[in-house]
């Protein structure tokens, strides 16, 4: 009895996505948990595996195609008989308790020749050819294929350039550039080389759904939120220094647990936020709605896009928590294995462009939430420290928010306190 392979639920409120591939194809066998085909929704790409093992008989939606929750994606047949190719059952082998006309076909130019040597009477046999039987010649050889495309491309002909190096004679890439750059003849001017085909110079590539929604939701951000940024900078002296003590053993006592620098950037923002809850709430209507939590989104590039997975009551970890967590998103986000509900329901975000060099920018807001703080690139620059003039690993650091309902004096006032903490990690120690 065949199986039917339907979209499975999607997470909350995604109810439909796009067929991105199939990575088995009609008529292939699969193997039970083997996946079948990948899905991308707004948020991520999910793999949707075959229940049992079986033949995939026929595809209902082909890539590209969106396809709601419970649609059918293809036909699963049961495994017996998976093994035989289509050709082999169209032509099924003959019994081999029949000899009789394998002995006939054998027996048979004998009585061909024994006729032709005995013609009936009146009968002539045609006369035999005074030479050698002329033969049907040989196709010569195809060029490989990358020499194709240059023999294409520069518009010559196979006999130009003769027997080639390859194997059975066949025409090489090299041969045709070594053809290509041979000197001219000194009798005779140099010939024009004929002009090259042009290549295209645009592609058009259809963006991928989890693209789209990215773009619809940066620019429903800047079209509904009043978004305003404040910058300050940060001297990571002390934090570089309390991490290069204590890495080691940190680790050590955290089984393999890295200590970076976000866990201590996440805990002077629960502080801040804190402080002032403005920058951890959301407007819902006409209701400002304030959150006596913390889900912190940390946003981490995947093959496929910027995603901000969320650590859910990140207030209530421990360093070693936070950084575990971290580092698990960091990795899963990397293989595409993030689930929907890890990609919802953030309070407020943390984006860290320093990773890939930028010295400052300005992070867009991740809609509804009210605030999002965007690190960057550590770099020594001249500092007065009193009253004397060091160079200090500094960063600066840029606050994104909705200033519908985060006033500038608590902007300002929530970085100078991210500042204080990091500069001075006792703070956090101490709750201060």
């Amino acid at each position: 009895m065949a199986t039917e392979i339907t979209v499975p639920t999607l997470g909350e409120s995604v109810t439909s996505a796009t067929v991105a591939r199939w990575i088995k194809h009609e008529g292939e066998a699969v193997a039970a948990d083997e996946p079948l085909v990948e899905l991308e929704t707004d948020k991520v790409t999910v793999e949707v595996s075959s229940p049992a093992a079986g033949v995939l008989a026929s595809i209902a939606a082909q890539e590209g195609s969106e396809v709601p929750v419970g649609a059918l994606l293809a036909t699963l047949e049961p495994n017996a008989g998976a093994a035989a190719s289509p050709a082999a059952k169209a032509a099924p082998l003959p019994a081999a308790a029949e000899p009789a006309p394998a002995v006939a076909e054998a027996e048979a130019p004998q009585q061909q020749q024994r006729a032709a040597a005995n013609p009936p009477a009146g009968v002539h046999p045609p006369p035999r050819p005074l030479g050698p039987v002329a033969r049907p010649a040989s196709p010569p050889p195809q060029p490989f294929p990358a020499a194709a495309k240059l023999i294409e491309e520069n518009r010559l002909a196979t006999a130009d350039i003769g027997d080639g190096s390859g194997k059975d004679g066949r025409i090489t890439k090299g041969d045709v550039l070594a053809f290509l750059n041979r000197p001219a003849p000194a009798a005779s001017p140099p010939a024009a080389r004929p002009p090259r085909a042009a290549e295209p110079r645009e592609e058009r590539v259809r963006m991928t759904r989890l693209r789209r929604t990215i773009a619809a939701r940066l620019k429903e951000a800047q079209n509904t939120a009043a978004m305003l940024t404040t910058f300050n900078e940060v001297d990571m002296t002390a934090v570089m220094a309390l991490r290069s003590e204590y890495r080691d053993t940190f680790e050590k006592k955290h089984d393999g647990v890295r200590l970076g620098f976000m866990s201590f950037f996440v805990k002077a923002c629960v502080a801040a936020l804190k402080e002032f809850p403005a920058v951890n709430a959301e407007i819902d209507g006409d209701d400002i709605v304030y959150k006596n939590f913390v889900h912190m989104g940390i946003a981490v590039g995947g093959p496929a896009g910027l995603v901000v997975p969320v650590i859910r009551d990140i207030d209530a970890m421990s360093f070693a928590e936070i950084e575990r967590a971290i580092g698990d998103f960091g990795r899963r986000a990397r293989d595409g294995a993030l689930k929907l509900e890890e990609l919802t329901g953030g309070t407020f975000s943390i984006t860290n462009g320093g990773v890939y060099g930028s010295l400052m920018s300005t992070p867009i807001l991740n809609p509804p939430q009210s605030g999002i703080l965007g690190m960057h690139k550590i770099q020594e620059r001249p500092m007065v420290v009193s009253g004397k003039i060091e160079a200090r690993p500094m960063m600066y650091l840029a606050l994104s928010y909705d200033h519908r309902i985060v006033d500038g004096r608590e902007a300002v006032s929530f970085l100078v306190r991210v500042k204080e903490g990091v500069e001075d990690p006792r703070r956090l120690l101490l709750g201060l």
